[in-house]
């Protein structure tokens, strides 16, 4: 999960960073069909030639994975990737089984701010291994999975740069992101004005107040196995509560 400083009051719990966005891709599975031929990384092609469900798959029957990444930053160009934490999942079920997690050691300098966030530290950075030692194992669990996020900016850009810094190739997926979720709710219809004439603020879309309002436990931030956790639960709720199992998956994901 990204991590965010100190702001100033009152904006405090409603304002979150612009971060970059994937192109625009409207047929997922033709995507992935001409990127598989077109990667040169065997680990690559061998992702996209898994695939992706139909676009109009219903919710209940798509293999889903919950991601979350610790970064040093917001910016992809210039900031890395600390740790990932994943864990398989569908809407009636999360496997604690097969979660995954690692602490990789970025390229780009790990400062002081970072550390305080997430908790990843300079002596665990420096006996980490690079992203790439992982890579065939986080694409391996990737593969034919839609993956589930909290804010796409953050796990779908930074791996877009890490991979084209490290294969000179990138990668592109779908993603179903229970912020983008929450936002259409609560971001998408302006406040009336006399609300606002009031000050008031549309609500926070973070992950722990977002989880709040269905009733969800409070668990300690900035670990991504824990977030990845979250964020699945969060999805449960937010299908059970807004949509429908037989939702196609087209309508979530981006």
């Amino acid at each position: 999960m990204l991590y965010l400083p100190p702001e100033k009051k009152p904006a405090a719990d409603t304002r979150l960073p612009r971060l970059p966005t994937a192109p625009l891709i409207k047929d997922w599975p033709a995507f992935f069909a001409q990127a598989a031929d077109q990667a040169q990384d065997v680990r690559l092609k061998r992702f996209y030639q898994a695939g992706v469900p139909d676009s109009q798959t219903p919710l209940e029957a798509v293999p889903l994975l919950a991601i979350d990444f610790e970064t040093t930053g917001f910016n992809p160009r210039k900031d890395g990737i600390v740790s990932i934490g994943l864990i398989p999942m569908t809407l009636q079920r999360i496997r604690c089984q097969g979660a995954q997690y690692w602490v990789v050691r970025p390229r780009s300098q790990l400062d002081a701010d970072s550390v305080v966030i997430h908790g990843i530290t300079h002596s665990e950075i420096q006996t980490a291994p690079d992203l790439n030692r992982c890579l065939d194992d986080l694409l391996r669990a990737m593969a034919g999975q839609v993956i589930v996020v909290h804010h796409q900016g953050i796990e779908r850009s930074f791996l877009d740069a890490a991979l084209k810094a490290r294969l000179g190739e990138g990668i592109q997926f779908p993603v179903i992101d229970t912020m983008a979720l929450e936002a259409r709710l609560h971001r998408d219809k302006r406040l009336p004005w006399w609300q606002r004439l009031l000050g008031k603020k549309p609500p926070s879309i973070r992950l722990a107040d977002s989880r709040s309002r269905y009733g969800l436990p409070y668990y300690r931030p900035h670990h991504a196995l824990t977030d990845a956790l979250a964020t699945a639960e969060l999805l449960q709720a937010q299908v059970a509560h807004r949509f429908s199992p037989q939702t196609p998956v087209s309508e979530l994901w981006m």
